[in-house]
């Protein structure tokens, strides 16, 4: 993605895009949890579950994930898979202060911990990790291929990353009413129920800059991951990615 292509949340200020997506984060953390459940109907909970099973087999005892915000995805994969040690980071200390909440108010301070670091440079040694989830924050990466590099270095050989983001349905006429939905209505709820609604102006305009499908498979299949997979979920309205190391 050039630099001009790059979708940014603020329009008045020079910061670049990954210091607007920590304040923008910071910002929302309050309302982030109920909104997207909110906004989704619920359905987001179901894609997570989904995304979560598809490393079922492979039994990670070790998982990083990246863009943990709330924690959300991460406590998922606790209950699903068991594993030994989850490590979440993010660019947004106010999304992690929620997510330590969590994880103290659930007792899993010993199997879950999280730490402020920034996706494009993983403060982990090469092939620390079993497994790497990612949901609905690969399209926040400032730089999505070095993002998607520094993934795949700390994925230990036959380590599998899972990625959960938003796409573009292609048939009528759910694409209408997705995109009529995604520009008009979800800015609205965002005005409302949260204190920066240009966070939710935000989401449509990254999404419809998002390489998804064939390209994001292809895009990790180029930073070196062997095999890549994308499964569209409700209609396409968002993409369950698998990639093996």
């Amino acid at each position: 993605m050039t630099a001009s292509q790059t979708v940014k949340p603020y329009k008045d200020t020079d910061a670049d895009k990954k210091q607007q997506v920590a304040d923008m984060f910071d910002n929302i953390s309050g309302t982030y949890d109920f909104l997207n459940h909110f906004m989704s109907l619920g359905i987001d909970i179901i894609w997570r579950k989904k995304a979560i099973r598809a490393l079922k087999a492979s039994k990670p005892r070790r998982l990083l994930d990246v863009a943990t915000g709330t924690g959300d995805f991460a406590l998922e994969a606790i209950k699903i898979l068991q594993p030994q040690k989850v490590i979440g980071v993010d660019i947004s200390a106010g999304m992690l202060a929620i997510a330590r909440e969590k994880i103290t108010k659930k007792g899993l301070s010993d199997q879950f911990e999280v730490a402020l670091a920034d996706s494009e440079n993983l403060p982990f040694m090469d092939g620390t990790f079993d497994a790497v989830t990612v949901a609905f924050g690969v399209r926040n990466f400032e730089n999505l291929e070095k993002g998607l590099t520094d993934i795949h270095r700390v994925l230990k050989p036959g380590g599998k990353a899972v990625i959960l983001e938003f796409s573009k349905p292609k048939g009528f006429p759910i694409k209408q009413l997705y995109h009529f939905y995604f520009n008009h209505v979800t800015p609205l709820i965002g005005k409302v129920f949260s204190k920066d609604y240009r966070a939710y102006s935000y989401l449509p305009e990254s999404v419809a800059q998002f390489p998804d499908g064939k390209q994001f498979t292809d895009i990790l299949q180029r930073v070196g991951f062997g095999k890549a997979l994308a499964r569209p979920q409700t209609f396409g309205i968002c993409t369950i990615y698998i990639a093996t190391k």
